[in-house]
């Protein structure tokens, strides 16, 4: 099963660790360190400039999105996610 996550990027569900609401996150110190450490890496993909809302965790890659996590966890809960 894949998810739409914003623009025109689809991953498989099977890839996604975890979808975290950016407002919520970004104020730990853990997960700041994280995204700049990832950033250096060049491992942070934006979906969208828009203002962001999410970002999706996989192995390889962080993608920042302006999808919110409850859309983003109701896509990935529902049966058929493709037509969401």
């Amino acid at each position: 099963m894949y998810i739409h996550i914003g623009g025109n990027i689809t991953l498989p569900a099977d890839k996604i660790i975890g979808i975290f609401d950016i407002e919520k996150t970004s104020v730990n110190k853990e997960v700041n360190s994280y995204l700049q450490k990832l950033g250096k890496q060049g491992r942070i993909y934006y979906v969208s400039y828009d203002m962001p809302k999410s970002f999706v965790v996989t192995e390889k890659y962080v993608y920042i999105t302006n999808v919110s996590v409850f859309t983003l966890k109701r896509r990935v809960a529902a049966p058929d996610s493709r037509l969401l």
